[in-house]
């Protein structure tokens, strides 16, 4: 048997216009841009420019039309009237198409080089080879199944499989063998290679080296290849039978060979990071300012917002006028969401700066700080500094940082003070920058010598901070000397 009944609850519900505000504080410099390139195609009503000037340019119009009116125009603008939606949208009455406030030389978009797919730079280059029909087709195979850091991961047998079934071949194994090692040999160097040891043997049986020490080398990659990864350098000395400069030399030509062939190409947006803030300092202070020379003034198009006011006589349907208070209400919300995110990302910046003041003034010191901090001063939610953050940088005198380099946990001292995590990682680093690279310092020896400058750190702490440096222990830090 069905119950009707009646319940009260107590909710939370985010408007359409604050979920558009809270996606816009979150997005970097760059992607605002494309976002505010994006809206402008879709919304008739938002155009770049400045009220003010606006305002300035209705006048001039507007008093030449009275001026001038005829009955011959009188007539052309009663036929005007009958506009459909269409007309709408391409209306430029009075001129208030976008206007450009800027400096065409700072927003201009250079031209930039295309870069061609390492896919198609090496079939390019295989294509040139002297080969049937069949080695190319399987030669393309494999180029096909190289990946990003330039290695074959796929069976080279599978794929032969793969191909004989499809294209009804015979190709053996051994003949795709030799045609890898063709492959191998294409720029780059060490391309399609199976393995790491295999990639360091191909370029080091091309490489510019006297053969005396490309002899060794290739000894020391395939015979003793175990040894030299484990930077088991007294035994390698001991079963080669060379001297330790010998060896130095042999290590020093190995380590300068690239491990990951297929990596190195860089777009120049991949490889340029646009800050979102700047920060200088002054004599007495630090100016804090966002980084958006790039992003355009928005504002609502006059001549779409009088065109709600018109009457039906006037040729204006209902339905235009709905559309146009749509997108006018649309372009309203727009512009404020972007008001709104400029006065939220201020107040962070100026916050961080407020209490990362030694940072900013020295580039060293760091105080431990959490999104909470920040929240509690500004009377925001923690989630709204998060957003903030996000994929956020900042330009100041001693570099670029991402603002996720000012969060960080605290660290107690002997003389019961705190210190920022990142200024441990850094005196840890500095540690093993200066060790004797003979005898590299293990994680006991580094906790004890952090713990000698007053950091209560225990070993596993240590190796932690090691592990997310990206630093080796101690045993793969070892080099010759």
């Amino acid at each position: 048997m069905l119950n009707i009944a009646l319940q009260h609850k107590m909710m939370m519900k985010l408007s359409p216009q604050q979920v558009q505000y809270l996606k816009m504080l979150q997005l970097p410099t760059l992607a605002l841009e494309q976002k505010i390139k994006a809206e402008l195609e879709m919304n008739p009503l938002l155009e770049e420019g400045f009220e003010d000037e606006l305002e300035q340019t209705q006048e001039e119009p507007e008093k030449a039309e009275d001026a001038d009116k005829t009955e011959e125009a009188a007539a052309t603008e009663a036929e005007d009237d009958k506009y459909t939606i269409d007309d709408y949208m391409n209306d430029d009455t009075g001129g208030y198409k976008t206007q450009q406030p800027f400096d065409d030389e700072e927003r201009e978009d250079y031209p930039l080089p295309e870069l061609i797919p390492l896919y198609h730079r090496l079939l390019t280059q295989f294509m040139l080879l002297d080969m049937d029909e069949e080695e190319y087709l399987l030669g393309e195979e494999i180029i096909g199944n190289i990946d990003e850091d330039g290695y074959l991961r796929r069976d080279l047998g599978a794929i032969v499989q793969d191909l004989n079934l499809t294209h009804g071949l015979s190709i053996s194994l051994e003949k795709a063998e030799l045609i890898l090692k063709k492959i191998q040999r294409l720029d780059p160097v060490g391309i399609a290679s199976r393995s790491l040891q295999e990639c360091l043997l191909v370029q080091m049986e091309v490489a510019q080296v006297h053969p005396p020490l490309r002899t060794l080398a290739l000894r020391v990659l395939t015979e003793f290849y175990d040894d030299f990864t484990m930077r088991h350098f007294e035994d390698l000395i001991k079963k080669l039978g060379i001297t330790n400069d010998d060896l130095k030399h042999v290590v020093e030509a190995i380590q300068h060979l690239n491990p990951k062939p297929g990596e190195g190409m860089f777009s120049a947006q991949e490889n340029y990071v646009i800050p979102d803030y700047i920060v200088t300092k002054t004599e007495t202070d630090f100016v804090v300012s966002l980084n958006d020379r790039n992003i355009p003034p928005l504002r609502i198009n006059r001549a779409y917002k009088e065109l709600m006011s018109k009457r039906k006589k006037n040729g204006v349907s209902t339905e235009a006028k709905d559309f146009i208070r749509q997108r006018f209400e649309a372009a309203k919300w727009f512009i404020s969401s972007i008001h709104q995110r400029r006065e939220t990302m201020m107040k962070v910046m100026r916050t961080i700066v407020d209490r990362q003041r030694d940072f900013f003034d020295t580039g060293e010191g760091l105080r431990p700080m959490i999104y909470k901090d920040i929240a509690e001063v500004i009377n925001m939610d923690v989630s709204t500094i998060s957003r903030v953050v996000k994929s956020k940088y900042v330009q100041t005198d001693y570099g670029v940082f991402s603002l996720r380099h000012f969060f960080s946990d605290a660290i107690s001292t002997t003389d019961g003070e705190e210190v920022s995590n990142k200024e441990v990682k850094r005196k840890l680093k500095t540690l093993i920058d200066s060790e004797d690279p003979n005898h590299p310092l293990s994680d006991q020896r580094l906790g004890e010598l952090l713990n000698q400058q007053g950091l209560n750190i225990a070993r596993r702490t240590v190796a932690k901070y090691r592990e997310a440096m990206q630093i080796p222990v101690a045993r793969l830090r070892r080099r010759m000397t």
